[in-house]
């Protein structure tokens, strides 16, 4: 065949419907951003009301002081207070469970100076922040193992990186396993302690997972231990509940000889208990996160730029 010729994709009349369609598929787009920020929005308002509620006017309880800046939810802001009440020794942590390092309970502490440890058993997890965390693992002022903590293994795990015996933070979030993996380390003696329950169980339930080192959340409600129970067996080992967040996923613990009436008493999970509340995951704090924004952030501070 001679002679020039072109393929014709979509004949004239054609043409309008598609550039209505690509019209309405940005309208929806457009939409659902919009739905989002509003569902973002009520979040946020959920959130303040629960804070504001007179049940939590006491000035010894911790909820009005719950604020995000990396964790889930209010956690960065009740962490703070509570070393606000008690102090600070070494500035050390150890958190079991961390995902892929944007939204945990210690990523914040590092941008005040902390030190610490990571565990995390997810290895795409462990090599995003073995990418994004280069400088600041180089530095030492965070180690991470990336492994799999159970029962078994958790005081060979922790042994090799714990800069000593009492630290000032422990947190466990594994989804399943966390009381009996506490249960299992002795060499670490943490001022605070702050642990995932089932907040699916009120007080006085007394729930926990049976112990199983192969199990694997699968976003039901077999996992973990119910608030009641965890007050009652870390009371045993002289630690007592002061409070939980308000998306009723993580309870705080300090040490007993820390106390000293600085938060609300009686220290039972019948004090403190918050009910899960899904949609408060939702409450944000700024743009997305970026695991390079600490590594350079550190990096000038070493470099004294």
């Amino acid at each position: 065949m001679t002679g020039s010729h072109h393929v014709v994709l979509f004949e004239e009349p054609a043409l309008p419907f598609f550039s209505q369609l690509i019209r309405k598929l940005r309208n929806s787009v457009e939409l659902l951003l919009s739905l989002d920020q509003v569902g973002d929005a009520l979040a946020q308002h959920w959130a303040d009301r629960v804070r504001a509620d007179p049940v939590h006017a006491h000035p010894r309880c911790l909820v009005r002081h719950g604020y995000k800046v990396y964790s889930q939810c209010d956690e960065d802001g009740l962490i703070a207070e509570i070393f606000e009440r008690i102090g600070v020794t070494s500035r050390t942590f150890v958190e079991i469970g961390v995902g892929d390092g944007t939204e945990n309970n210690s990523l914040a502490l590092l941008f005040a100076g902390w030190s610490g440890v990571w565990v995390e058993a997810s290895s795409a997890s462990v090599k995003r922040i073995r990418k994004g965390l280069r400088r600041t693992l180089a530095s030492g002022r965070l180690r991470l193992v990336g492994e799999a903590v159970t029962r078994e293994n958790a005081d060979d795990l922790l042994r090799p990186v714990v800069p000593a015996e009492e630290i000032d933070l422990l947190s466990i979030d594994i989804d399943g396993n966390d009381f009996h993996v506490w249960q299992a380390i002795t060499v670490v003696r943490p001022r605070v302690v702050v642990m995932e329950y089932n907040g699916k169980f009120r007080p006085p339930v007394e729930y926990c997972m049976p112990y199983d080192a192969t199990h694997r959340w699968r976003g039901d409600d077999e996992y973990g231990a119910s608030l009641a129970f965890l007050a009652n067996r870390l009371g045993e080992r002289g630690y007592r509940l002061v409070g939980c967040g308000i998306s009723g996923v993580n309870a705080y613990f300090v040490r007993e000889d820390l106390l000293q009436d600085r938060f609300l008493e009686p220290y039972t999970a019948e004090t403190h208990y918050q009910p899960r509340r899904w949609a408060l995951k939702r409450i944000v704090s700024g743009h997305s996160a970026s695991l390079a924004t600490l590594d350079g952030w550190l990096s000038r501070e070493t470099s004294g730029s």
